[in-house]
């Protein structure tokens, strides 16, 4: 009998945005050997897609030699964990449902793990982040939008049909603002996300005159120029950020008093705005939760690069498949 060195294989991360499509080769360490990218929305037939990404992934698969690749991960937006298909995804080119981990096994013969792209992260976070060692945590990205993954015992939740975790579509204000896609009112990523910040800092302007804010046409307001007005005393700015803090930690707090999870780890630009988001998270989500609950759960930034998590997440499916 022949032993195989499994601290010798490695993995394939691919992340499926909705202008770019990354992709990595990935040892146990969590190491990026080899990355690249290609376009997502140049190739509205999906058959030339994955021939695209074949071509772009088979010569590093090649030139990492003797070391045998075990499988490939891919985190995408409406992933299906359970069917290996993605699912009416809005901003992909490929209408419908796509049973794109079929088609990237056969091509590439390898087998090919599916899941959305915060459930991906999450993983990625167990097995090289912050969330190494633990068993329950809920992640939660906060970029353009709010993504989340939720781990219990050890295993991540996908549901009976695999889309659980969308704590970004929760209603946290009935009857609120309503979300620029799904069109649901009062959802955490119509406020929470930097999409909602934005929003946020535009509608705050009005009440503060004396605001920089005002320097900037509505279209040039990001979350980036509000953390800089913020930085720089701006009352209007601060007070954006105090109250998504606030409603993000409203919203923690329930998801904790679901699931009680050791950890929170938050992943995204939007974190970069530090304790003047932070602050008021902490804040609200220990003054909205049950005794039994407070001080428990830590609130814990991600460990992964941000340049690096979404393949970093792929290819730590390939070491969860069973």
């Amino acid at each position: 009998m022949s032993l195989v060195d499994l601290s010798n294989e490695l993995a394939i991360g691919i992340d499926i945005g909705g202008t770019n499509t990354k992709f990595g080769l990935v040892n146990h360490r969590g190491q990026i050997l080899t990355q690249g990218d290609i376009p997502t929305d140049k190739t509205p037939d999906i058959e030339d897609y994955i021939e695209d990404l074949f071509n772009a992934l088979q010569p590093e698969i090649v030139k990492a030699g003797n070391k045998p690749v075990r499988g490939i991960g891919v985190g995408a937006p409406n992933g299906n964990y359970y069917t290996g298909t993605i699912d009416y995804a809005p901003n992909l080119p490929w209408r419908g449902v796509v049973p794109l981990a079929k088609l990237i096994g056969d091509r590439f013969n390898l087998p090919c793990t599916l899941t959305n792209d915060a459930n991906a992260a999450a993983v990625g976070e167990m097995m090289y982040g912050a969330a190494r060692g633990m068993k329950d945590f809920i992640m939660i990205t906060l970029g353009t939008g709010v993504g989340s993954g939720i781990v219990a015992n050890g295993q991540l939740i996908y549901g009976h049909d695999g889309f659980a975790g969308e704590l970004g579509h929760t209603v946290i204000r009935p009857g609120g603002r309503p979300h620029w896609s799904t069109e649901i009112n009062g959802s955490l990523e119509a406020y929470c996300s930097a999409t909602g910040i934005a929003i946020t800092a535009r509608e705050l302007r009005e009440h503060y005159p004396d605001s920089t804010l005002n320097n900037y046409k509505s279209e040039e307001i990001n979350s980036k120029v509000v953390f800089e007005c913020a930085d720089k005393g701006d009352e209007a700015a601060r007070e954006t950020f105090r109250f998504t803090g606030q409603l993000l930690g409203e919203a923690l707090a329930n998801f904790i008093m679901f699931s009680s999870p050791e950890a929170i780890i938050l992943f995204g630009g939007v974190i970069n705005a530090g304790d003047y988001i932070m602050k008021p998270t902490r804040e609200h989500m220990e003054k909205n939760l049950l005794p039994i609950f407070q001080n428990k759960v830590k609130l814990v930034f991600s460990e992964l690069k941000e340049a690096d998590a979404a393949i970093l997440g792929a290819s730590a499916l390939v070491w969860e498949a069973k």
